[in-house]
C-alpha cells in the first residue's frame, strides 16, 4: 500500500490532522489501536482557539451542540466538601451566552469563536467523522503500528491488526507519530521528554485517581448550584469533578494518599472516593476509573527526524490545569498539516518542514510552562487546620481560603493571553520582527500585526468574522483595499492556493500595521508591508526555500 502520510494514532492530534490533509487531496492512512473513539472523558474544555480552527473546518456548530448545554453554568467552584461548605466561586457565561464575550471588536476576547465545555469523548466522534469524509483518508482501528524504517525517500511502515490475524506493508512519504504518551515512536526516532515528571504537590501532582461516574441526583443531593468545575479542598479527600453531559455523567479526579494502592481499587472503592468528597453517600453509577499521574511538564527534545515526525501527547504531556494538551495537540495538527501539503506539491523547501518543530516545540515549552504555574497555584495551596470546623474560626479560614482559590480561578480560566498569544518569532520560515514583539502573559492579550503570531480578529457585521474571509490555505489581506499584485501574482505563478480579502475596514490598518499582510493556513501573520516588494523573495521565506 502507498500513502503520502501514515499516521499512528487516532486522538485529538490524529484525527484532526488526518482532515487537514484530507482536505488537501493527500493520500493518508490513519491507525489507531483502539476499538473506537474515547469512552473515559479525558480532556473537558475546548479553548477559543481550537474553536476558531473548527470553524475554519465548517464544524464549530456542530461541536457546539455537543457537550454541555448552552444554559449549563461554567462557573469554577470551591468546596471543603460538596455537601457541606462553599469556599468560593468563579462565574462564565454558559456556552449559550458566551458568544457575547466575543462578539466586540475591543477587549482581549475579541474572536470568531467562544470557547466550550466539552468532553473530549463528544470530540473525537465529531473528528472521526469529517476525517473519513476528507477525500483521500482511510482510517482504520484495532490496526497498530509494528515497526517503520526512513529509507530517506519514504518510510517503511509495517501495521498489523491487533489480533495478528492480518498485516499491512506501507510505503510512505512520511510517517507521524500521533500514538500519545507512551509514543513508539518517539522512542524510535531518539526523542526524549524533558522537563518535570510527576512533579509532587498536595494535589495535581504525583498520583491521581480518574472516575467517571453517572449521579443525577448530585445537585438535588448536595443543594449545590450546578457548576463546570468543582473542586474540594479539605486534609482528606481533595478532589476536581468536571460536568461532562450537564445531564448526571461526571469525570472526578482525586490525589491518592500514599497508603492507596490504585490497582486494588474495586468500584465499591471509587464510589467512596467520591463519597468521602462529598461528604455524604449520594447515589451514584461507576462507569470506569483508573488511575494516572499528574505533574507532568514534558517537552520532547525533537518532534522531527527525517520523515517522521511526532505531535500531540507523544511530544508533550501536560499537568491538565488550564485545559491546554488537548488544545496544544490540535494547534500542532494544523501547522503540520500545511506544511507536509505543501512539501508533497513541491511548493516547500526544506525549511518549512523543519519550521514544524522549532514552532510546535516552542509553542509546547510555553504552554507546559503556564499549566505547571496554573498547577502550583492551585496544588501548592494548602488548607489548613480546622477549615472544615463550624466555629467562628472555621468561617476565618473558609472566607481566607476562598478569596484565594476566586482569585487563582481568576488566573486560570480567564486567559486570553494563553488562549490567542502563542507566537513563533525566530522561526525559519518568518521574516525578522519589524517592530516590539508583545508581551506574553496570561490573563493578557494585546492583538499585533507583528508577523508571527494570530491574526488580530475583526468582527465585520452580521455574525460574519474577518477569519470567514479567509481561504482555507493562503490569504492576502489588503487593508487599502488594492496593491499586492505582485504577491498575487508570484502565488499563481507558483501554483498556491491564494485568497485575496478586501474586509473594508479602515480601523484594520492600523490594527495590522500595513496595507498588506499574508495570512497562513494556520491563520498566522507570514508577512506584512505597504507594498509587494519583492514578491518572489517573500514566497521563498514563508515557504522554507
Amino acid at each position: 500500500m502507498e500513502v503520502d502520510v501514515a499516521i499512528a494514532g487516532g486522538g485529538p492530534f490524529g484525527l484532526m490532522l488526518a482532515i487537514e490533509l484530507g482536505r488537501r487531496g493527500v493520500r493518508t492512512l490513519l491507525c489507531d489501536a483502539k476499538e473506537s473513539t474515547a469512552f473515559n472523558p479525558q480532556a473537558n474544555a475546548t479553548q477559543a482557539r481550537t474553536m476558531e480552527y473548527f470553524r475554519r473546518l465548517g464544524f464549530a456548530d456542530e461541536i457546539r451542540r455537543s457537550g454541555l448545554p448552552g444554559d449549563h453554568p461554567t462557573d469554577i467552584a470551591y468546596f471543603t466538601r460538596y455537601a457541606t461548605h462553599e469556599l468560593g466561586r468563579f462565574r462564565l457565561p454558559p456556552s449559550g451566552r458566551a458568544r457575547a464575550m466575543v462578539s466586540s471588536n475591543e477587549g482581549p476576547w475579541s474572536a470568531s469563536e467562544a470557547p466550550h465545555r466539552i468532553s473530549q469523548k463528544f470530540v473525537e466522534p465529531v473528528l472521526l467523522r469529517h476525517a473519513r469524509a476528507a477525500g483521500p483518508v482511510e482510517v482504520r482501528f484495532l490496526w497498530r503500528l509494528d515497526g517503520f524504517a526512513d529509507k530517506g525517500d519514504h518510510v517503511a511502515c509495517d501495521f498489523a491488526s491487533v489480533d495478528g490475524g492480518q498485516a499491512q506493508h506501507v510505503r510512505a512519504r512520511y510517517l507521524v507519530g500521533a500514538d500519545g504518551a507512551r509514543s513508539a515512536v518517539r522512542k524510535a526516532i531518539g526523542a526524549t521528554l524533558q522537563g518535570e515528571y510527576g512533579e509532587k504537590r498536595d494535589f495535581m501532582g504525583g498520583r491521581m485517581y480518574a472516575i467517571y461516574l453517572h449521579c443525577p441526583g448530585f445537585y438535588a443531593e448536595t443543594g449545590i448550584e450546578p457548576a463546570w468545575m468543582h473542586w474540594t479542598v479539605n486534609r482528606e479527600r481533595r478532589a476536581l469533578m468536571a460536568a461532562v453531559d450537564g445531564k448526571g455523567d461526571y469525570a472526578f479526579h482525586t490525589q491518592l494518599r500514599p497508603d492507596e494502592d490504585e490497582d486494588k481499587i474495586t468500584d465499591a472503592d471509587a464510589r467512596a472516593l467520591f463519597h468521602q468528597a462529598c461528604g455524604r453517600e449520594i447515589d451514584c453509577t461507576i462507569l470506569s476509573h483508573m488511575g494516572w499521574t499528574a505533574g507532568h511538564s514534558l517537552v520532547a527534545d525533537r518532534m522531527r527526524r527525517g520523515r517522521v515526525f511526532i505531535g500531540g501527547d507523544a511530544a508533550h504531556l501536560f499537568t491538565p490545569t488550564g485545559g491546554l494538551g488537548y488544545n496544544t495537540a490540535v494547534e500542532d495538527a494544523v501547522n503540520l498539516g500545511w506544511k507536509l501539503a505543501a512539501t508533497l506539491a513541491g511548493q516547500g523547501g526544506a525549511a518549512l518542514l523543519d519550521s514544524y518543530d522549532f514552532e510546535r516545540r516552542k509553542a509546547a515549552l510555553r504552554n507546559t510552562a503556564y499549566a505547571r504555574g496554573f498547577a502550583d497555584s492551585v496544588g501548592n495551596f494548602l488548607p489548613k487546620p480546622g477549615l472544615e470546623d463550624d466555629t467562628a474560626e472555621g468561617a476565618r479560614l473558609r472566607a481566607e481560603a476562598g478569596a484565594y482559590l476566586e482569585d487563582h480561578a481568576r488566573r486560570e480560566f480567564n486567559i486570553p493571553g494563553v488562549t490567542f498569544g502563542t507566537r513563533y518569532d525566530g522561526s525559519p520560515v518568518l521574516p525578522a520582527p519589524d517592530g516590539p514583539i508583545p508581551e506574553d502573559a496570561a490573563n493578557v492579550f494585546v492583538p499585533s500585526g507583528l508577523p508571527g503570531g494570530r491574526a488580530p480578529h475583526w468582527w465585520l457585521g452580521e455574525g460574519q468574522s474577518l477569519f470567514d474571509r479567509f481561504g482555507f490555505d493562503w490569504t492576502l489581506l489588503r487593508l487599502d483595499g488594492q496593491g499586492g499584485a505582485g504577491i498575487i501574482a508570484e502565488a499563481q505563478a507558483r501554483g498556491l492556493s491564494l485568497t485575496v480579502a478586501d474586509p473594508g475596514v479602515p480601523e484594520l490598518r492600523a490594527l495590522y500595521g500595513a496595507n498588506l499582510a499574508l495570512i497562513r493556513p494556520d491563520q498566522i501573520i507570514a508577512w506584512r508591508g505597504d507594498r509587494s516588494g519583492d514578491a518572489a523573495a517573500v514566497w521563498d521565506r514563508v515557504l522554507g526555500l
